[in-house]
């Protein structure tokens, strides 16, 4: 098989989806990689290591994607890639379709077999191709919180951690999944007094476990939301549900209970956000907008800023599937693994996930059959 990695184009992507040692994994069971010429810079590879593992460098994503069976890739394809797009590529990669419709529509136009890492799911319900971003985007989050907070960026000058005599800064995360607990390490490790959220009473009473009684676990529902909200000096929107919208947990009205200089993030903003106020997307570029005068931060690929940290975490992940995928063909790959079947989005020209599907008001097909 012929694997194509082209250069990632959304804003402040320096991601890439193979190390050079996975060029050498495909090489040795037989495929051949082809990769966009800079591909790797962001991240600290080079195309002479990416050549000397066996990989040929082509100038361009037009001919990355032209010469490729599979595309490897971070992030999904935007508008200018959709016309590379052909009928019975591969697309292995993160996609996000619930809340991008134009998206979806153009991958069911060139009825590319599109595997989304997102909703690539193990039997137990664990997701191994998002944790590791998750992770990642996590910690960031109270990183970029803390610093939001500092009063020369518009914040309301608290210092998460407090000093003796002062009180400590009030995180509230919604949302006790993989985000939500890396956000609680790192919180309570700036010495933050941390509130966590969920609809999950295991899930709390498991947080409550490995956290050893350092954090605060609430019911999610809409009192409770509500009350932490207004005491909180930093919001984490952590909820997910896989291959779906996210729920609007925090209202308009929450928000504006807040004090000035209050910080919202969102890191489910790649599937909808959960905050309501964070109506857009926003980049590295330019991360944040101030409403109601509390700062909402909503990009969508957090962990693009820490490439290095990132591409070794996701290579990780990604690559054995990939590997999969490439030894057996996409078919056969998807019949033997319930992951990957939990993972295909579109086939064909049809949309098999039902969430996106539900998102989106469009027809499904299960992928069993």
């Amino acid at each position: 098989m012929v694997i194509g990695i082209p250069k990632e184009i959304k804003a402040q992507e320096n991601r890439v989806s193979i190390l050079p040692s996975g060029v050498m994994s495909f090489a040795a069971a037989g495929h051949t990689v082809y990769i966009e010429k800079n591909a790797g810079l962001g991240s600290g590879f080079t195309d002479e290591e990416y050549a000397a593992a066996g990989a040929k460098i082509l100038t361009s994503a037009k001919e990355v994607y032209q010469a490729a069976d599979m595309i490897y890739k971070v992030k999904e394809p935007l508008e200018t890639e959709y016309g590379y797009l052909r009928e019975g590529q591969i697309l292995f990669t993160y996609l996000h379709l619930a809340p991008d419709p134009e998206q979806t529509q153009a991958l069911l136009r060139a009825k590319v077999t599109g595997i989304a890492y997102e909703t690539v799911q193990l039997p137990g319900g664990a997701l191994p191709l998002l944790s590791p971003m998750s992770a990642i985007a996590g910690r960031m989050s109270v990183q970029v919180g803390a610093y939001l907070l500092q009063k020369l960026n518009g914040g309301s000058g608290v210092l998460l951690g407090g000093v003796p005599g002062v009180e400590p800064g009030n995180v509230v995360i919604m949302g006790g999944g993989m985000v939500g607990l890396n956000a609680a390490k790192m919180a309570v490790g700036l010495g933050a007094r941390v509130t966590i959220l969920d609809i999950s009473v295991e899930r709390l009473a498991y947080i409550d476990d490995v956290m050893s009684n350092r954090v605060v676990t609430l019911a999610s529902n809409s009192h409770n939301v509500a009350k932490a909200v207004e005491s909180a000096d930093l919001v984490i929107g952590a909820v997910l549900i896989p291959g779906a919208k996210a729920p609007k947990i925090v209202t308009e009205a929450m928000t504006q209970t807040m004090r000035p200089g209050s910080v919202l993030i969102d890191v489910a903003i790649d599937q909808g956000g959960s905050i309501e106020t964070i109506d857009r997307l926003t980049s590295h570029e330019n991360p944040y907008f101030v409403k109601h005068g509390i700062i909402h931060y909503s990009v969508p690929n957090m962990p693009g800023a820490v490439p290095r940290t990132s591409t070794f975490a996701l290579a990780n992940a990604t690559m054995p599937y990939a590997l999969r995928i490439a030894n057996q063909g996409a078919v056969k790959a998807i019949q033997d693994d319930p992951a990957l079947r939990k993972g295909l989005n579109v086939y064909q020209g049809k949309l098999t996930n039902q969430a996106v599907a539900e998102a989106q008001g469009l027809a499904w097909e299960d992928a069993e059959l």
